[in-house]
């Protein structure tokens, strides 16, 4: 159709083998594709460069270091942080490094690091007296950069340090974050763009979590966050409170919202550097690294034997179900398992198991006088199991 002078024209669809359809090219496991934007989103404290370190330094040497794959071997990474000095990155790297007992060889030339504080700024649009200007010439230096050392991974930290706009304005910052996209389809990389959660946000971090403007997200093939474990994960779970800080779940909010049983999670880990020295030396620096961390499995290692023996305990006794009392069902369950009912991790192991067998009417709650002749919740044998 031609109307003033423009032509548009609709293109029939070609039919194609789907064997013949090129597979995705993906880095990272399904986090990271190549020639697209990701987003990294987390609030302040949470492990957020620790995690990127973990990252940078699985993507760098090919090995599964976190649980994720590395597609078609080591990739090359350039890590730029526009916040923390080398010293600072390095310390991150080095003790992931020692954690994951990765060597210099094993790198070989495949990280680069650069520091904002040590000279390496980077600004990509500006906005003077309410001008906005992309900065093109920057984008192409940028592309030709990691054309030329052949970067597989870009990643940018924070995102917010990188352009000199008002955050909050989504045409603009639409425009950088397609510009972004344009870097990251002409060097076929992953750009990471790194970027903070707004003070206002909820205490569960989600993509709509990230301060600023909205079009930042939708951009984003990609849109991962970092949520540490909350008080009632910690106490299901019986993990101590001053404990549950060190468990952090890093999921695609974007594409994949699964709930916590099927996320990525991970455990802060502590290593010492090294660095320190005796007498009145100041100590040597522990940090924190990240490792892969599973929910605990309350059925690992218990067997239909293990179900039915506590179903024939059950049957010759009056057991509670409330686990304030004395005769609460869990002793028979944790005598059975070799689990001891007074520690708060098997506790909750118990109490899981118990919710499970009752929902699968392996137990049932029956209403019963106790000896004072109140009517109490009592735990009774459910549908037997066979053997």
């Amino acid at each position: 159709m031609v109307l003033d002078g423009v032509t548009i024209r609709a293109t029939p669809y070609r039919w194609r083998d789907p064997t013949s359809i090129p597979v995705r090219p993906w880095v990272y496991g399904r986090w990271f594709l190549r020639g697209t934007v990701a987003c990294l989103i987390a609030p302040g404290g949470v492990g957020k460069s620790t995690l990127i370190a973990g990252t940078a330094l699985a993507m760098a040497s090919g090995d599964p270091l976190l649980g994720k794959t590395v597609w078609d071997g080591p990739k090359r990474v350039w890590l730029w942080n526009l916040e923390d000095d080398l010293d600072e990155l390095s310390r991150s790297i080095q003790a992931a490094a020692i954690h994951h007992d990765i060597a210099a060889s094993v790198l070989n030339d495949k990280l680069f690091v650069d520091s904002g504080m040590e000279g390496m700024a980077l600004c990509t649009a500006t906005e003077t007296n309410g001008q906005f200007k992309l900065l093109v010439p920057v984008y192409e230096a940028l592309s030709a950069e990691l054309v030329r050392r052949g970067i597989d991974v870009l990643i940018v930290d924070p995102f917010v340090s990188s352009h000199e706009v008002e955050e909050n304005a989504n045409s603009k910052i639409d425009k950088i974050a397609k510009a972004w996209g344009r870097v990251a389809k002409a060097a076929n990389c992953v750009i990471i763009l790194v970027h903070h959660t707004s003070k206002a946000g909820s205490s569960e971090v989600t993509a709509m979590s990230a301060r600023g403007a909205v079009a930042l997200i939708n951009a984003a093939r990609t849109a991962l966050v970092i949520n540490r474990m909350d008080e009632k994960q910690a106490e299901r779970l019986g993990i101590p409170d001053n404990e549950r800080r060190r468990y952090i779940m890093v999921q695609d909010d974007k594409h994949n919202r699964a709930p916590a049983e099927k996320a990525d999670w991970y455990r802060l880990a502590s290593v010492d550097l090294g660095n320190g020295g005796g007498g009145n030396i100041l100590p040597g620096d522990n940090m924190a690294v990240v490792e892969p961390w599973s929910l605990p499995d309350p059925f690992e290692n218990v067997t239909s034997r293990h179900i039915a023996e506590v179903q024939a305990r059950v049957a010759v006794g009056a057991w509670r179900q409330s686990p304030q009392a004395k005769d609460w069902v869990g002793h028979v369950v944790a005598d059975v398992l070799g689990l001891n009912a007074s520690d708060k991790a098997d506790k909750a192991r118990i109490c899981a198991l118990m919710k499970a067998w009752i929902e699968n009417d392996k137990l049932r709650i029956e209403q019963m006088p106790d000896s004072k002749r109140e009517m109490r919740p009592f735990v009774v044998v459910g549908e037997p199991v066979k053997l």
